[in-house]
């Protein structure tokens, strides 16, 4: 967290949600500049990270099993989806019945709503969401994680955790053409109301030019297969 806050101030990057793990992290961030700004943070994280565990535990290597997913959420509704699946990551896992159990998540800081070292961009969030003021967000999004644990269901959601895009049919239909030839071997798979697109398992490549090479001299990024 404190390096997610030192991304923040060094990249500009927004953040609009998070949840950390002994051995994995989710992130919900929002490219505002096309700057390079997600793949330089996560580089700064990864690398950090990595360097600091080997020094205090006294060790050497990679850190990191490997490169992050990186998955494009439609906002709106497929974005309250995304929240809600971050937010009960650990409930899930077994770990805890509430995401309020768990301090180091976006839950916390959504609905404390903190003063100092803010990392979610709280205006941000609540625009992307849907809604004209933060207050209405943090209104529903409470509600959102009640009425998620009433009918909840354990298990992982493959638009979020396999997926390199997702959302409405004319949201991944615009992301298939703006990959012009890239989009070769990549498909797009109906679910309901939820589109996603899904590539043949290789190698994952940025789907929007970001630099994914080696984060670190001696570390490469395992980011999350659930997220």
């Amino acid at each position: 967290m404190q390096w997610l806050y030192e991304a923040k101030k060094k990249y500009h990057l927004i953040i609009l949600d998070y949840m950390v793990t002994s051995n994995h992290t989710h992130l919900l961030v929002y490219d505002h500049v096309g700057a390079d700004v997600i793949p330089k943070s996560i580089q700064l994280l990864a690398g950090r990270i990595g360097q600091e565990y080997n020094i205090r535990k006294k060790r050497k290597g990679a850190f990191w099993q490997d490169r992050y997913h990186a998955t494009a959420v439609e906002t709106g509704e497929h974005l309250r989806q995304c929240i809600v699946y971050i937010d009960l990551n650990m409930v899930r896992a077994g770990t805890i019945n509430h995401p309020s159990q768990w301090y180091w998540c976006g839950y916390h800081e959504i609905q404390n709503s903190w003063r100092k070292n803010i990392l979610i961009d709280y205006d941000k969030l609540g625009e992307l969401a849907g809604y004209n003021t933060f207050d209405t967000f943090q209104a529903a999004h409470r509600k959102w994680i009640d009425d998620s644990l009433i009918s909840f269901k354990n298990k992982r959601e493959s638009q979020w955790t396999e997926s390199i895009a997702t959302g409405s049919n004319i949201f991944t239909n615009k992301i298939i053409s703006q990959l012009g030839s890239r989009a070769k071997g990549r498909r797009i798979l109906e679910n309901g109301q939820t589109f996603q697109i899904r590539e043949e398992m290789q190698s994952y490549n940025a789907l929007f030019d970001g630099e994914k090479g080696n984060i670190a001299p001696e570390n490469t990024l395992h980011w999350s297969e659930d997220a």
